[in-house]
């Protein structure tokens, strides 16, 4: 085992949980009315909630934003800290053996898990997987404390090295038993290993935390949107019906070093100029194929030996491509393999392409999905629409082993992964409510 610590609203309007616009309640579109009366049984503690929050920003506060890489000091200190609050909302609260903070309610199931991630990128921001930790953490305790609710089962986890310091997904995979031995190997900082970087923090001899089919009904997880979609649309909730799959290819440029003064221009064989040759086609090649919200990247470049009086020799780069429909993925896919093989056809360098890694999509539980829509527009009716991820969850991890669903709330100026990232408290606040509403809805149909 791991280690122990000790220590609304309403609304009886009918929305039709595809499109979250109002129906004919004829139609049969949920039960909102015995939502709202739900929901309005449930208070947020919003100034508690925004105080946690702000608290674990110290951990690793750097100006606006966070430096909180997974297994360093300040990772493992939020998370003791994190357990500590656990323990204080009434959950039985360890750090597994992969360093998942694991919070349990005490109440028998069936039982909704709430989670997301602590860790954050090199440069991050506040709020990137924490929020949808605090609200876990919120939302259990809040209906703890509400006599209608306070039999109901919140599980709130924070997974272990979401963003990939060392291995992406490391504890939502392990919780999901998906981890293999080489996992463990894999490096992060100064070449550390994962089990080496488990046994200096202490978890290594634990037990994980696992998936217990018989006692988990859901997960939920909520999260910052990383993009201007809601924003811009003016809108304060998304509900994600699927994570977007994800593919990386490195595209090899190999051709011929030699003296950039002496070489005359016909008998280079400059494998940069093929690469940048390539690169100016990228894109349309790209928009020929994709789907409306594909996206497309070259975000990784490296040419050698990288000197200005050398032709270079070598060039690589990475191109990264996202859709939620995997038939997307492959003609994009197909796309650059195309574009490698002209390249190659058609200059005097050799080009090869190799398969860096790939996330297929996500697609969410529908019926989980239409319960977290309900609840949307029962707390914020007009305010919400139904929308993909296109960026990579816990979710996409834990939704072939578990009925799972996510809400979105905006990100101010669509900014993630940057200092800069922030939401309005409000937006915050209302984004809890609907997870505690959502959890609701679905542990009532019990």
């Amino acid at each position: 085992m791991g280690e122990r610590f000790d220590v609304a609203h309403g609304c009886d309007t009918r929305a039709d949980p595809h499109t979250g616009s109002p129906v004919d309640p004829a139609l049969g579109a949920g039960n909102t009315e015995t939502l709202g009366q739900n929901v309005a049984m449930t208070r947020i503690d919003g100034d508690r909630l925004l105080a946690d929050l702000q608290t674990l920003r110290g951990f690793g506060a750097t100006g606006t934003g966070v430096v909180r890489p997974t297994f360093s000091e300040t990772d493992t200190a939020a998370r003791r800290w994190l357990a500590e609050r656990m323990t204080a909302a009434g959950l039985d609260a360890t750090i597994d053996g992969v360093g998942n903070v694991y919070g349990r309610s005490r109440n028998p199931g069936p039982a909704v898990l709430i989670g997301s991630h602590t860790d954050t990128q090199p440069e991050g921001g506040w709020l990137d997987g924490a929020m949808g930790v605090i609200h876990g953490l919120e939302v259990a305790r809040s209906l703890a404390e509400e006599s209608a609710t306070t039999g109901l089962a919140v599980d709130v986890a924070s997974w272990a090295d979401e963003e990939g310091t060392y291995a992406s997904f490391l504890g939502s995979r392990s919780f999901v038993s998906e981890l293999g031995p080489d996992d463990f190997d894999r490096q992060g900082p100064g070449g550390e290993s994962v089990a080496a970087a488990l046994d200096r923090c202490g978890y290594a001899q634990r037990s994980p935390a696992r998936l217990d089919p018989a006692r988990h009904r859901a997960y939920l997880e909520s999260h910052i949107e990383q993009g201007p979609r809601l924003e811009d649309e003016g809108l304060q909730i998304g509900v994600v019906t699927a994570i977007v799959g994800i593919r990386s290819m490195t595209v090899s440029f190999v051709g011929q070093q030699n003296h950039a003064g002496t070489t005359p221009m016909a008998r280079r064989r400059d494998a940069a100029a093929a690469m940048f040759r390539f690169g100016a086609a990228f894109g349309d090649r790209m928009a020929a194929v994709a789907g409306e919200r594909s996206v497309w990247t070259i975000g990784e470049v490296h040419v050698h030996p990288g000197a200005q009086s050398i032709v270079p020799g070598r060039a690589d780069l990475v191109v990264q491509f996202r859709d939620v429909d995997a038939e997307v993925l492959d003609r994009m896919q197909e796309t650059v393999e195309r574009l490698a093989d002209e390249t190659d056809r058609s200059t005097p360098v050799d080009v090869s392409v190799t398969t860096k890694s790939g996330v297929d999509p996500a697609p969410m539980d529908r019926a989980t999905v239409d319960a977290v829509a309900e609840a949307a527009h029962a707390v914020a009716p007009g305010r919400w629409t139904r929308m993909p991820s296109a960026a990579g969850h816990d979710a996409q991890v834990l939704a072939p082993h578990l009925p799972s669903a996510m809400v979105f709330i905006p990100s101010i100026g669509g900014l993630s992964h940057d200092f800069g990232e922030d939401s309005d408290p409000a937006d915050i606040v209302l984004g809890a409510e609907v997870m505690a509403a959502a959890t609701v809805r679905i542990l009532g149909g019990a």
